[in-house]
């Protein structure tokens, strides 16, 4: 088994990615379960929760998780979403995510400001949605009534991103 080690640093941004396990679409039908354990965390563990997307078997996030262990809070996010799934179904055991995730160091304003874009196109890049304005499981509607976006964003031609984010 690999060791991967994350590089750690007070007042880091990330940018991750995490799929779950041979991608079964469970995440925005239970969207319910998911944005509480989200919540349940940040309410313990307070971390800023910059950008988001739920797509049905995956999600990206964009956050700073101040002075806590990234790996720890996405592992209570898993476990809390995981139970809550379980339950609902009535399991006892069973797999939801697969092992580890994907991620990045924001750099600089330009890489946040790509990957926060990359992060509100991408339920049209994966043909949800033909516009942004249209996914209702995104941070795209905080950012457009703060001014960040026009309501048509994302909609008008294709949009491209270079670089690797995960999926």
């Amino acid at each position: 088994m690999t060791n991967i080690r994350r590089y750690k640093r007070d007042g880091n941004v990330y940018f991750m990615t995490h799929v779950t396990v041979n991608r079964i679409t469970v995440l925005v039908d239970n969207f319910d379960l998911l944005w509480p354990a989200i919540e349940s965390v940040r309410t313990k563990f307070p971390y800023e929760l910059i950008a988001w997307v739920v797509l049905p078997e995956h999600l990206h996030l964009l956050l700073d998780p101040g002075r806590h262990d990234l790996s720890g809070l996405m592992r209570r996010i898993k476990l809390s979403f995981s139970g809550r799934l379980r339950c609902r179904r009535q399991l006892t055991a069973g797999r939801v995510w697969q092992y580890r995730f994907w991620d990045h160091v924001i750099r600089n304003q330009a890489d946040m400001n790509r990957h926060i874009d990359y992060i509100h196109y991408n339920p049209v890049k994966h043909g949800l949605v033909t516009a942004p304005c249209d996914y209702r499981y995104s941070s795209f509607h905080d950012y457009r009534k703060q001014g960040y976006y026009a309501d048509d964003w994302g909609a008008e031609r294709p949009m491209i991103f270079d670089g690797e984010f995960g999926e």
